[in-house]
């Protein structure tokens, strides 16, 4: 009996022992099967890549430089290859991306312009932003002054302008469209030797196109070499400017300078900012505009 007895609470100790090996068992499985779904499931816990802010939203702008593109045309660079920091070495001697997020848009006279070659004397170079304003890269995609709200906002400094001293820094641009010829550079806004002087065209006469013949001009105030933001308003169809420079004690709020729908004006249009250059009398001379943010709103 004692032999039985001996044998049965023996057999209850094997029993135990398996049933709590069995179970160590199954635990270490758990937890390595829970380990490996944690692992899995780290990818889509973290949230996807933030594009970094930056003070130009890219996919509303493309950049011309001042070099051939195999015609004699300036080349035109697209907003991935900026985004992506993609440009070429030559492409980046006349725009790169500083420190502190601002870029530098440097141009002088190279004779590839938007236009084709030119000689000394014709037309100017540029490095300079042309709007894409509803991001969709067409440039048979832009805006009337007959309708919405339309500005621009931009913020910059000019380190200098050699020559003239004169350089464009941005614009309002009448488009070619089905019925309405011409391309008319319908505001300028011209840095000439740190006075902010706008330039616009005015109703033309006898059924002539919108050119430079029938422009006017104003100085608006002078910034010098100081940061300063130049702000364009197309409201009701008419212009309105603003001008703010700390360093100057400038803060000019919005003033109407032209009704362009009033006057018959009918130009799709699109902004420019940067730094169009007017001098072509040599290749030497240059010119360099630091952009700090650009801001456009259409409503």
């Amino acid at each position: 009996m004692k032999t039985k007895a001996f044998l049965k609470h023996t057999f209850s100790i094997l029993l135990t022992v398996v049933f709590m090996m069995s179970c160590s068992a199954n635990n270490d499985t758990d937890s390595t099967v829970t380990e490996e779904k944690e692992e899995e499931a780290t990818p889509e816990e973290v949230d996807p890549p933030v594009e970094e802010p930056t003070n130009i939203a890219w996919k509303n702008w493309y950049l011309s430089v001042p070099i051939n593109r195999g015609d004699g045309s300036a080349t035109s660079i697209q907003p991935d290859a900026i985004i992506n920091n993609d440009l070429t070495s030559s492409e980046s001697q006349y725009f790169y991306k500083n420190d502190d997020g601002s870029y530098t848009l440097y141009t002088k006279f190279t004779g590839f312009t938007t236009s084709g070659l030119s000689p000394l004397g014709g037309k100017y170079c540029r490095t300079e932003l042309r709007e894409y304003w509803r991001g969709n890269q067409d440039t048979k995609d832009n805006w009337s002054m007959a309708t919405g709200i339309h500005i621009l906002e931009s913020t910059m400094h000019v380190d200098f302008v050699e020559g003239n001293g004169r350089t464009i820094v941005a614009q309002i641009h009448g488009k070619s469209s089905e019925g309405i010829p011409g391309d008319p550079a319908t505001v300028k806004i011209r840095w000439n030797n740190g006075m902010i002087q706008i330039d616009y065209y005015t109703k033309p006469e006898n059924d002539d196109p919108w050119t430079s013949k029938y422009d006017a001009k104003l100085d608006f105030g002078r910034v010098d070499n100081e940061k300063f933001t130049f702000k364009i308003k197309i409201e009701n169809g008419k212009m309105y400017c603003a001008l703010v420079c700390d360093a100057k004690d400038l803060n000019i709020d919005y003033q109407e300078i032209y009704d362009y729908v009033g006057n018959g004006y009918i130009h799709e249009n699109y902004f420019k900012t940067g730094n169009y250059f007017g001098w072509h009398d040599d290749y030497e001379k240059a010119a360099q505009v630091v952009l700090h943010e650009v801001v456009t709103k259409h409503e």
